[in-house]
């Protein structure tokens, strides 16, 4: 509520009367006052880290001077990168750890994952020749500390936005337009993640030895989407912003329930991320050019790695490791002629089902620290493990209470309500109906309280 009805409109409005040639300077301190507010004790670790690495950046290009020509002098150059690189990534890579491990103190500092893997994403491209080093640290610092996707990216890669950095436009349509896209991410979270995960807190209290199978997998489903609208609506509220301010930011998910494969659920799926792994880890390892024995372990390193930057703990890598089986298992077939389940229209229809039916599952290992509850509830799922006080009809209420919100959030997970706004947004209907969704966010944020994007956590 204070973000919504007091700091953006604020920040906009002297973001607008800042002139041009200093916006980076309202950016920066807007970003760090928005960050102060959320976790000001850890507002000084974010500076430290953007200081600490604009020094790193400044001595990680490679420029080929005349005396480098020599390859004598060329060597003794790129030891020196090398030996920064590698201070750069313990320096990263290690505070990562010491918090991640629990070491660094009880919690994560706010957005730690995400801008350590966008810091680490401009300083590999400057070492790598593909970006020029940042030598402005308020730039570079408005790069890092944006607070529209500080906290939970997208991971915007510094060439995305280098040229916006340093001249974009801030206008009324502008603004109407990212608000436009920020109300579709406000009602996402809002309306649909907060309202379908309230059957996830119901079943965790009942307990899951209580629940009968149908239940088991409609509290799934019911987090699959709770899941999916908080942190894609908050992608969208983050894109919303960003072009308020004038920036493009990249997109995020790109409606992964429809994919027909594990291997495209996770291509449509927090892309920035995939795209962030691809890049910096899998294509250095070889990705598929060394054989499809090689490719199986890179795919696994990459898992893996995914499993502990969303947590050590070990359900996380059961998450994961269930995720590269299947995407091993996809290759596999693949290689053998097999088209999975076909080109026709049922094959597709098959294809979609097993998505639908084998995604819900990793999300519950995800969510479930506890390993012997995880066992249970998977149990559940199955019928594996008996039931203790369970009643029958427990499924047909939850689907009183939840099958409306649920029938709208499988439609919601299609592209139809996106095409339905880019269709109507500029329209007198559209605009009315944004402005209705938004006072509805709002007057159910003031009723029901502040509920944390999950991925705040991560």
């Amino acid at each position: 509520m204070e973000f919504l009805l007091f700091f953006l409109p604020l920040f906009l409005v002297i973001y607008g009367l800042t002139p041009k040639n200093a916006r980076n300077v309202t950016l920066l301190s807007g970003s760090l006052v928005f960050y102060a507010l959320g976790e000001p004790k850890y507002l000084l670790l974010l500076m430290i880290s953007v200081l600490v690495n604009y020094f790193f950046g400044l001595h990680l290009e490679r420029n080929v001077k005349k005396e480098d020509k020599d390859k004598k002098h060329k060597k003794k150059r790129n030891k020196k990168q090398n030996i920064v690189l590698a201070l750069a990534l313990l320096f990263n890579v290690g505070l990562l750890a010491l918090f991640k491990s629990g070491v660094g103190g009880a919690g994560l500092p706010l957005g730690i994952s995400f801008y350590t893997f966008q810091i680490l994403s401009y300083l590999l491209d400057v070492y790598r020749g593909e970006q020029k080093r940042e030598r402005s640290f308020l730039m570079l610092a408005s790069y890092i500390t944006m607070f529209p996707q500080l906290l939970s990216g997208p991971i915007v890669n510094y060439g995305e936005i280098r040229e916006s950095l340093r001249e974009r436009p801030f206008t009324a349509a502008g603004v109407q337009e990212g608000l436009k896209l920020f109300t579709m991410g406000l009602a996402s979270k809002v309306l649909l993640a907060d309202r379908v995960g309230l059957l996830w807190q119901e079943v965790q209290v009942t307990g899951f030895e209580s629940i009968s199978t149908p239940l088991a997998w409609i509290a799934a489903a019911a987090y699959s989407m709770e899941i999916y609208f908080d942190f894609y609506g908050y992608s969208l509220m983050a894109s919303g912003l960003g072009r308020m301010l004038g920036f493009g930011l990249p997109e995020n998910f790109r409606n992964p329930y429809m994919a027909s494969s594990v291997r495209e659920f996770y291509r449509r799926w927090h892309m920035t991320l995939g795209r962030w792994f691809t890049k910096y880890v899998y294509i250095p390892l070889g990705g598929n050019r060394k054989g499809e024995s090689r490719t199986v372990c890179n795919l696994l390193a990459v898992w893996a790695l995914t499993s502990v930057w969303h947590g050590t703990s070990a359900n996380f890598l059961i998450w994961g490791m269930l995720l590269w089986l299947a995407i091993v298992f996809e290759r596999l077939l693949k290689g053998l002629g097999n088209t999975w389940f076909g080109k026709s229209v049922p094959g597709k229809i098959l294809s979609h089902l097993y998505v639908l039916a084998f995604i819900p599952i990793t999300w519950v290992c995800f969510d479930i620290t506890d390993i012997s509850q995880l066992q249970i509830y998977l149990g559940r799922m199955f019928q594996i493990v008996p039931g203790q006080a369970v009643h029958a009809g427990d499924w047909r209420n939850a689907l009183t209470d939840y099958g409306g919100l649920l029938a709208a959030g499988a439609i919601a997970c299609t592209p139809f309500v996106m095409k339905l706004f880019r269709r109507l947004k500029d329209s007198l209907l559209g605009v009315l109906i944004l402005a209705a969704l938004f006072w509805l966010c709002v007057w159910r944020l003031q009723i029901e309280g502040h509920n944390p994007f999950k991925y705040l956590s991560f």
